[in-house]
């Protein structure tokens, strides 16, 4: 991975293919979020729910990121700050809502889980085959490629979750997964921070 505050230049994304790439997985993740939540509720899974948010906030930050393309440095780096402390946010809100479906020990539906969950999968894996290239860049690009990667690992945990949900008849392989998914928007998001920090404080020094 790339370091979190270099001073080598890194690509900030201005180019008319990473713009195209943006918007097909900008298309790809904003499909997943609706198809996504709607099983997640259907399910009554919580690791689907968490998925769906982190599509959501892919959806979301992508779109902050095509925005910021071209902007100086600065206005590059507070985008990928806001987008870091977002995924911290999407940790804290899967949490709770973890905490909550343990109190109501309701048993999601193990078969829809799977179904969706490879869906999302082969969606997500597209999302990181076409940003594959472009994840050494600078904070703004790198937090998209951080949050692909996180939707990936995401599914294939999902699948797990919906396995050991069918083969013990209880929650908590998907509870236990939606807690783990949040830990990795915790620590996508400390990466993400510490870079876009960096990148201000060499933005905020005297041009020579």
């Amino acid at each position: 991975m790339a370091g979190c505050c270099g001073s080598e230049v890194k690509f900030d994304g201005l180019s008319a293919a990473f713009k195209r790439v943006l918007w097909a997985v900008i298309a790809i993740n904003g499909t997943m979020f609706l198809v996504e939540l709607s099983a997640g509720m259907l399910a009554g899974s919580q690791a689907l729910k968490a998925d769906a948010l982190d599509f959501l906030g892919d959806t979301v930050t992508y779109s902050i990121s095509l925005f910021v393309i071209g902007m100086p440095l600065v206005w590059r780096s507070r985008a990928a700050l806001f987008k870091g402390l977002s995924l911290g946010l999407m940790g804290l809100w899967v949490l709770g809502s973890t905490l909550y479906q343990i109190l109501l020990l309701g048993v999601p539906r193990a078969e829809l889980m799977g179904a969706i969950g490879f869906l999302a999968l082969a969606a997500n894996l597209a999302s990181v085959l076409l940003l594959l290239k472009y994840r050494e860049g600078d904070a703004n690009v790198r937090s998209v490629w951080l949050c692909s990667r996180n939707d990936a690992i995401g599914n294939v945990a999902v699948i797990l979750a919906a396995s050991g949900v069918w083969a013990m008849e209880t929650a908590w392989p998907d509870l236990i997964v939606a807690a783990v998914m949040a830990g990795l928007f915790f620590w996508s998001a400390v990466q993400v921070v510490r870079q876009a920090r960096g990148e201000l404080r060499t933005a905020a020094l005297p041009a020579e």
